[in-house]
């Protein structure tokens, strides 16, 4: 599905530079036994020209790693790191406007609806939700805008489904609950950032049982939230030390990329990983139903 890379240009030094070159990878895959198929959602391209495996969801054959289908949900976006504004040095893109940096960071959910129907629903870092059809070759079947403006890290380690809704921690602040089979927004939950010039947003993947979904905040906070409405059923700060039962000092922090575990009934937590920023910390917690 796409041709081989090219020479482009050369750098200073007389290196041929070629392209164009894929879309990074970085969520789990998710397995279709059905379909026999390998789901992945791409990040953007960091050269020019761009490929259109970029920003996209692609299925794989899982016997041969053969490409069977590929949508790009997002055309023209090369972006690079340390590039933008009055950087303009060599290993950036040129004086063309650089990408949005609208990557899949997290691993698309394949869900099953009423009357055999299935959906693969991919949170996007611009804030938008799609729902592609695998059983279509990956057509667009609705799409869902969380933010009211499109924005970079909405949306960057997951959500979570049921079979009703597919649920998102949005880095503005917040929860939503868009309803799987039509993209419609079900409800959204705003949360107060937390004064201060620290990260905020709900930015921790999401975990969902039923009546439940928990959201780990950049803030410190675990929060626990009703699938039927949004409506938030209990906190909790986790930033504060701790005696641990192996007697290790522990302090709880942020939580910017993993989510809750949900095991035997209890709720386990990974206190104070930051991703770029945050409160660090080292505590794992369990909680447990009173």
């Amino acid at each position: 599905m796409q041709d081989a890379p090219k020479p482009t240009t050369k750098n200073s030094n007389g290196v041929q530079q070629y392209g164009p070159n894929g879309g990074a990878v970085w969520n789990a895959p998710t397995i279709d036994p059905k379909n026999h198929a390998l789901y992945i959602g791409t990040g953007d391209s960091y050269t020019k020209p761009i490929s259109p495996n970029t920003d996209a969801i692609m299925a794989l054959d899982l016997k041969t790693g053969k490409v069977m289908w590929s949508v790009q949900d997002t055309q023209n976006d090369a972006w690079l790191s340390g590039c933008g504004g009055e950087i303009k040095s060599e290993n950036c893109l040129g004086p063309e406007e650089i990408g949005p940096d609208y990557d899949f960071g997290a691993s698309p959910i394949l869900v099953n609806l009423s009357g055999g129907h299935r959906m693969l629903v991919a949170g996007q870092k611009s804030g938008m939700v799609w729902g592609h059809d695998p059983d279509k070759e990956g057509t667009v079947a609705w799409k869902a805008q969380l933010v009211q403006k499109l924005a970079l890290g909405m949306i960057t380690f997951g959500g979570a489904a049921d079979d009703q809704n597919a649920y998102f921690g949005l880095r503005t602040g917040g929860v939503a609950a868009v309803k799987m089979d039509t993209g419609e927004k079900k409800w959204f939950t705003p949360v107060a950032p937390p004064p201060g010039p620290g990260p905020k947003g709900e930015n921790a993947a999401l975990t969902a049982i039923p009546g439940a979904v928990f959201s780990g905040g950049w803030d410190g906070w675990l929060r626990a939230f009703s699938t039927e409405d949004g409506h938030l059923l209990w906190e909790y700060n986790m930033v504060h030390d701790y005696e641990t039962v192996n007697h290790v000092p522990a302090k709880g922090g942020s939580m910017a990329a993993a989510g809750p575990t949900v095991a035997g009934g209890m709720l386990f937590v990974g206190s104070g990983y930051v991703f770029g920023a945050g409160t660090a910390g080292n505590a794992l917690l369990v909680f447990a139903a009173q």
